[in-house]
């Protein structure tokens, strides 16, 4: 299953198969840089505000990590003409959903309200893009960096398994890559990130020629495009923004990583490099993902859960980025189970596909569910707003849905059978253990 979630507009009552789905769009770009997209949708007085930074934790540098997240929450603590803790208040008062999240790749900001509060949104981002600077000092670094390292023990560190993603990101890629580290950043950088250091970064990154606004619902295009004009055209253009540049860097050998957690159920992590996102193989390996794991008449659901009862849980995701991918596949063991063992039929299961392609009922359960997520999402402005960022930056095209749907409805089990035998059956991998304390035996391990 795409990690990314589908989604179109212009229902018929025609067959899904045979409907044309896209956002209709408009794309604005101010003399400042400042791109807006605006899709237009009246069915229902409201509206969603989604502004992305082209900066994320691939933007940064060995030393100088997490302060893309750390400004996701400094970001709402105040600026010019907003005091602190009034963001909120102000759109919680308009009867709106707001938040933000941080990747590798970017940030967004994003407000869900009634289409009559949409000027409000808008003010209040340009008045943190514009202003936040104002209102910085040493004292809200020094709470909001408190705030990072706690989400850091709570998401990492003193959760079951949770260090599997940072030990992931090391494992894969090299120091110097910028993929080898978590968006959240190391404790040692947080600590280290003088008030200067910080400002920088904003300044560098968090400017009008770096962002996308993308506004969907019940609103008139050439009104929002002046309400943006006249709440941003102010803020300076900055000095452009290059996107990372890293080789994608093989997996140079099988590697094995054993971590002790205060865990009843050892877990193990198969991870092998694939492709980047929206890349021509992007949409198999996904499948491929979901053929394994996704339901229960998945292949390894069926073997490890239901017939060997061996495990508790299978999972796993294609996860592409901007610079490169990699496939994780998840097994929790019954306790006491070694995995070795759970590696083992993984292995096998992906071996048989590299060699006997799947089945079409198999690759049509994958393609239906592709579709049922589809409609899922049709409703949700929010992520019509959020698709139009996301395929503008990865693909250059806002309304990228229909090609994404596309490429999904043609497959061929063929196709699966590819990129298990390119990117999988045979190939390097990294495999990481996460096993309940004092019981290493559990771990996976070539000397196994």
């Amino acid at each position: 299953m795409t990690r990314r979630l589908l989604c179109a507009l212009l229902l018929s009552a025609a067959p899904l198969s045979a409907q044309q789905v896209g956002i209709p769009h408009r794309l604005f770009q101010l003399e400042n840089g400042l791109r807006l997209i605006v899709h237009e949708d009246h069915s229902i007085p409201m509206a969603a505000v989604n502004v992305w930074y082209h900066v994320g934790a691939a933007y940064e540098e060995p030393g100088r990590t997490g302060f893309a997240h750390l400004f996701e929450h400094i970001m709402f603590e105040g600026s010019a003409n907003v005091p602190e803790g009034e963001f909120d208040n102000l759109l919680e008062a308009a009867g709106a959903n707001n938040n933000g999240s941080t990747d590798s790749d970017r940030t967004n900001y994003y407000e869900v309200l009634p289409s009559n509060a949409v000027d409000l949104a808008l003010w209040l981002e340009a008045d943190r893009m514009g202003g936040l600077l104002q209102t910085m000092g040493q004292g809200k670094l020094d709470i909001q960096r408190d705030v990072v390292k706690n989400e850091r023990r709570q998401r990492y560190e003193n959760r079951p398994y949770g260090l599997l993603f940072p030990t992931a990101a090391a494992a894969l890629y090299p120091a110097s890559h910028p993929y080898s580290w978590t968006a959240i950043g190391s404790m040692e950088d947080l600590t280290a990130a003088s008030l200067s250091d910080v400002e920088g970064f904003f300044r560098r990154y968090y400017v009008p020629n770096n962002a996308v606004i993308a506004v969907a619902g019940d609103v008139n295009p050439e009104e929002i495009r002046r309400t943006v004009e006249r709440f941003f055209g102010w803020i300076p253009r900055g000095e452009a923004v290059a996107r990372p540049i890293a080789p994608t860097p093989p997996i140079i050998e099988t590697k094995y990583v054993t971590l002790e957690d205060r865990v009843t159920l050892p877990q193990i992590t198969l991870l092998w490099r694939t492709s980047k996102a929206y890349s021509p193989d992007d949409a198999a390996m996904s499948a491929l993902a979901s053929i394994l794991t996704q339901g229960k008449n998945s292949r390894l659901y069926r073997r490890l859960v239901y017939e060997e009862q061996v495990a508790q849980d299978v999972s796993a995701f294609n996860y592409s980025r901007l610079l490169s991918g990699d496939l994780f596949l998840t097994l929790t063991g019954r306790e006491g189970t070694s995995l070795d063992r759970l590696e083992s039929t993984a292995i096998q299961e992906i071996q048989r596909l590299a060699a006997t392609p799947p089945t079409d009922e198999e690759l049509q359960r994958v393609k239906s569910a592709v579709e049922t997520q589809l409609v899922g999402g049709l409703e949700r402005l929010g992520t019509r707003a959020e698709l139009l960022n996301q395929y503008l930056y990865y693909t250059g095209d806002p309304d990228h849905v229909a090609e994404e749907l596309a490429q999904y409805r043609a497959l061929t089990p063929a196709d699966i059978q590819r990129v298990a035998r390119d990117y999988l059956a045979g190939k390097n991998r990294v495999v990481i253990s996460i096993v309940p304390t004092g019981k290493t035996n559990l771990a996976a391990g070539e000397d196994r």
